[in-house]
């Protein structure tokens, strides 16, 4: 461990082995374990456990009780040696559990920089988080989930394991996301269905005007009643759309090849009211 620099408070457990850089301050009654991997300036609070094979990003803060390292919570994980990585400047609120991969299958979890997670969300094993995620209260993963660059989530929402999300989408608070979610997606309900877009974090993310009204405009053309199946309508798309680039994303990521590829619908009168989102 490197002492320079570093604060750590008399209560707290620092097992032998740990890389602390500078500038790293560890609050009263947290434990650091043998494996971990603390980089500058990362702040633990209080009553912070960071175990096993675990690396922690420079400028991350980290709040009372979260467990972040801990096993994951799979039958299949045996006690082999997986990993955590979470990347700077991250902010993880009270009580968030974040868990390691397992050995059959990602072998890591991955957090991005510049995410935030409310209180007592959980990020599920093998699963990779891309940069300014947002958790809200409550908020739970399954295993294996990929979550893209800028999704926001609402309080108490669950992703189902294996489900991808994709980027600058936003699930609605207390959603149950049982399948994928296209990029700019704006999914809601206990079944999620797709109730729109998020015009919102588009054009928050700098999104230039032409581009949100070309996802628009393909957006209600690929779930227009009466048409082909989602699969059709995104590849016949692809050439009527071929100079906007986010429209392209956006209908590769329903072409993509995957085992498992069930897009979430646009389902219920609801739904239909906000075809025009």
């Amino acid at each position: 461990m490197n002492n320079t620099a570093v604060e750590i408070h008399p209560t707290a457990f620092v097992e032998d082995g740990a890389e602390l850089a500078a500038g790293v301050k560890v609050g009263p009654f947290c434990h650091i374990g043998a494996d971990a991997k603390l980089h500058e300036n990362v702040a633990l609070i209080s009553h912070v456990s960071v175990i096993g094979h675990t690396t922690i990003g420079a400028g991350t803060k980290i709040f009372p009780q979260a467990v972040i390292g801990s096993d994951a919570q799979n039958t299949a994980y045996k006690g082999e040696e997986t990993t955590l990585v979470v990347g700077k400047n991250v902010v993880i609120r009270e009580g968030v559990t974040m868990n390691r991969g397992t050995g059959d299958s990602r072998g890591t979890t991955i957090v991005g920089d510049n995410c935030m997670f409310l209180a007592y969300s959980h990020v599920a094993h093998d699963s990779i988080l891309g940069e300014h995620v947002t958790f809200a209260n409550n908020v739970m993963i399954g295993g294996h989930c990929t979550i893209g660059d800028r999704v926001i989530i609402g309080g108490g929402a669950g992703v189902h394991q294996f489900c991808t999300v994709g980027h600058h989408a936003f699930i609605g608070g207390v959603s149950a996301v049982v399948n994928d979610v296209i990029p700019y997606g704006m999914v809601v309900g206990s079944r999620a269905f797709l109730a729109g877009l998020n015009l919102v974090g588009m054009k928050r993310s700098g999104m230039a005007r032409d581009e949100i009204n070309a996802v628009r405009g393909a957006y209600k053309k690929l779930f227009a009643e009466g048409t082909g199946t989602l699969r059709e309508n995104a590849t016949a798309l692809l050439a009527e759309y071929s100079e906007s680039e986010a429209v392209k994303d956006m209908l590769g990521f329903i072409l993509a090849d995957s085992k498992r590829k069930f897009i979430t619908p646009i389902t219920g009168r609801k739904a239909r009211e906000h075809e025009g989102i």
